[in-house]
Order: structure tokens, then sequence, then C-alpha cells
């Protein structure tokens, strides 16, 4: 990988980051008309009369939640009567009227659990006569945390934040998709799942989107806090026992699943529950977004470039595999598109955690990546790969991601790195950080999952 190879793919991956800066892209989607908010969406506009409402409260959740209370201040101004938002420490902004909660990610710790405090009061003191803007981001599951309190055959069944750090850890490491996660700990919470709708009913509800989440379910990003819930206390129980958690999880934890399969416990609002009448979900930003300015960047550098999807999942180490034969088809054969060329691809990887290492999934995906070229180097000569979050943390490390070529295999031989060995480990940080490979831009203060980026200037000579 050469200097210039290394900053187009940054500089393509900055373009898709910027253009989900979430300040800008909200102060573009909202706007007054004399009494009027207008909300513009991907399905359209959203229009509320402000005379209707005696205040204006704005509440949320996750990693882009400040520069989105920011914007939304920017717009509206001193009609924002109070407001909180949790975020994940470092994320923070100067607000005037809208308080700011740090709070723990990817497991909740005791800032999640006042962040939850703090909404659900704010919540609660709604009314008819109130408009509330909620502000969704990714992060928000672990961000804003209320346990379940419920009454199980007489005996009053309360789960702590132990109980939910302790589930959140197991469920983490097991190579469950997001949205199989937030199922379960819709079920285990006091706010998510559309619980929160119904603390905010009868109240005027517009929750606006950022989606960290594969295919953009509403219900499961931030594990859906206004959103109708699709799934049930049967379909989290079931996930347990498909991943095989019975033993990890807190046994009040499983108690309150098992009470709410037999109907002990009611589920999670759905879609016929009249608090939904009032809410609003409006989609405002996704990775398909980011994809789109990728590309703008990467033609602008004389690419040929194709998007293959903002759909990539699965096993992170398997993606690799995806990305390292594309590459080898460009090279030979000059499949999808014709060298000099840019595939972008974005999505969420999952990592089983088998080792004790550290890493996340964007690393991990690119460590895979050079163990691929490891085990056949041959027509990737000119190739480049990064692979890297959008919130510029990967994982519970400083790095978004890391990058991937002939290079860093060769500097990874001559120290006699090999890669199979970290990748069993599931230490990824610690191989590109001896390299110099890994991809470090700060907080970003955006969260519209991950992306791929994949240029390949010439063929095999």
């Amino acid at each position: 990988m050469t200097e210039e190879q290394r900053q187009r793919l940054a500089a393509i991956l900055d373009a898709a980051i910027q253009r989900v800066n979430p300040y800008e892209m909200l102060v573009e989607r909202l706007r007054l008309e004399d009494d009027e908010l207008v909300v513009r969406s991907d399905e359209g506009e959203r229009r509320f009369q402000l005379t209707d409402y005696d205040r204006i409260l704005v509440l949320g959740a996750g990693k882009a939640g400040a520069l989105m209370a920011l914007a939304a201040e920017t717009v509206l101004g001193e009609r924002v009567a109070d407001g909180v938002v949790a975020v994940k420490p470092g994320h923070g902004v100067k607000l005037a009227r809208v308080r700011t909660v740090d709070a723990g990610h990817p497991v909740p710790d005791d800032g999640s659990l006042a962040a939850g405090k703090a909404v659900t009061e704010l919540a609660e003191s709604a009314d008819e006569k109130t408009l509330c803007l909620v502000l969704i981001s990714g992060g928000g599951s672990a961000l804003l945390t209320a346990p379940l309190e419920a009454s199980i055959n007489g005996q009053q069944v309360a789960l702590t934040l132990a109980d939910l750090r302790e589930t959140t850890s197991a469920l983490l490491e097991s190579g469950a998709t997001i949205q199989e996660i937030n199922c379960i700990r819709k079920h285990l919470s006091a706010l998510k799942g559309g619980r929160l709708a119904e603390k905010l009913y009868p109240a005027t509800t517009a929750t606006l989107i950022l989606s960290d989440v594969v295919g953009d379910d509403l219900d499961a990003i931030a594990s859906g806090l206004t959103v109708p819930d699709s799934t049930s206390y049967h379909d989290a129980l079931a996930l347990v026992a498909r991943y095989q958690l019975e033993a990890r999880l807190p046994r009040r934890v499983l108690e309150v699943l098992e009470a709410g399969a037999a109907g002990t416990i009611a589920d999670t609002p759905g879609a016929d529950n009249q608090i939904f009448e009032r809410v609003s979900n409006l989609l405002v930003g996704t990775n398909c977004t980011a994809l789109a300015a990728a590309a703008e960047a990467a033609r602008a550098f004389g690419y040929d470039t194709v998007v293959l999807s903002s759909q990539l999942t699965g096993e992170a180490r398997e993606l690799a595999k995806t990305f390292a034969g594309i590459a080898r088809d460009l090279n030979r054969y000059e499949l999808l598109a014709r060298r000099p060329c840019c595939i972008i691809g974005g999505g969420e990887t999952t990592v089983t955690i088998r080792g004790g290492g550290l890493g996340g999934r964007n690393q991990e995906l690119a460590l895979s990546y050079v163990n691929e070229l490891d085990r056949n180097p041959r027509h990737a000569e000119g190739v480049a790969f990064l692979s890297a979050s959008t919130d510029g943390n990967d994982g519970p490390t400083d790095a978004t991601g890391a990058f991937a070529s002939l290079g860093v295999l060769a500097a990874a031989r001559e120290q006699q790195l090999a890669p199979a060995d970290y990748l069993a480990a599931n230490d990824a940080y610690h191989f590109f950080e001896r390299l110099g490979a890994l991809h470090k831009i700060g907080t970003t203060g955006t969260n519209v999952c991950d992306i791929q980026v994949l240029i390949v200037e010439r063929s095999i000579s």
C-alpha cells in the first residue's frame, strides 16, 4: 500500500462521515415556517403546528445525540423548554437548553442508569399539550438504561444494572446480530421496545432517527424506544436457546423472559396500541447516505466506482474473504468495474469472541483480509483495503478500523507476526498497532454502521 492509497482510502471514508454529520444533516431537515415546524425525512415531510402546544421537550439517546440536540436548539431556539440526551463520554457539545448525561457504551453503566431516570422523569411530565422531539442514534440501547420491574406470581422482581451489564456482555460475545441482541434487551427494559412511547403518551412525539442498523429496522435502532415492537418474549427466549446463553444470563433475567413468554408479564406494545397514534418515527440518515458520499469522493479520484450494498452482514472474518475474492477478480478479469476502480460496501458485521484479545469488528475484518493474503497472495498487487466504523471507535478501542494490503502483510512477516494467530485470539488491535496500520480519527459524533473501501490500481504483471 502506497501512502497515496492510504490517503485516498482515508479521504473516501471521511467524505462518507462528513455527509452524515448529525448537526448539518438535522439543520437541513428541520425548518420553521412561521409557527409551524417542518421535518423532512426520507419518507417525506411532516408538519407540526406549534401553536397547538404549550411547550417543546427534547429527549434522546445515542452517540450523535448531542449534535442532534444542538441542531434542534439552532432551529427552535427558546421554544425548547427542557431536554435531556444520553451520550457517550467525549461526544458532548455545549448546549443552552438540553442537558446531556454521559453514559456507558457498549455495556451500560451508572451513567446509563442516571440517563434512563432523567429521560423517564421528563417523559412522564409530558401531556397532550406537549410536543416531544426524540433524537435517536446508534448506541442508544446501552446509553439509556431503565431495568424492568415486574410482578411474577405475586413477587416483585426488579432487574438491576448488574443484571443488564452481564446480559449485554454475554450477548455481545455471542455472535448474535444487533436485531437479535436488541430483541432481548427490549424485553428487559422499562423504556425500550416502544415503552418510552407509553411514558410520553398522550404527548405528540416526533422521533428523528439516525440509523446504525442494517436494513434500517426502526424497531431495532436503539431498541425501538418509540416504535411498535414486532418481537415478543417468546422470540427473546428462543434467542437465548439458539445462542446457548442460559448458563451465562443472570437468574432474574431468565425469570423475566420466562414469565413474559408465559403471559405473566405484559409484552412490549405492538402496532395496534393507541399510544402510537400520536407518534411519528422519521428516518433522517442512513448508511446509504454515507455510501453515496463515499462513491462521489472515489469517482473524484478517477476510480470506476461500484457500491455493493448497505446491508453487508455476517461474521467479520467471513466477509473479508468475499472482499479478497472480489479484489482478485478485479485484478484478473475486471469483474464489476474497470481498473483503476473502487468497490464500496456498508453494513455491520458480527464477531464471535473466541480469544482474549483486543479489537473491533472492522479490525477483525481487516485482519482476516490480511490472513487471506497470507494464504493466497496471488492477484493482490495494487490492492488496498480499509474497513472502518463511522463513529470513530471500533469496538472498545480508539481506532476506527484498519488498513490491509500486501504491504501490511510484508511488514507482518518481517516482524514475524502470524495473522492467523492474532485472528484466533481476536487480537486485531495489537496486530495492526505493531504495524502502524490502525486508522485513528477520533470521535466523529455520528454513527451509521460501518464502511469498507477497496481500491485496485492495476493488474498483476
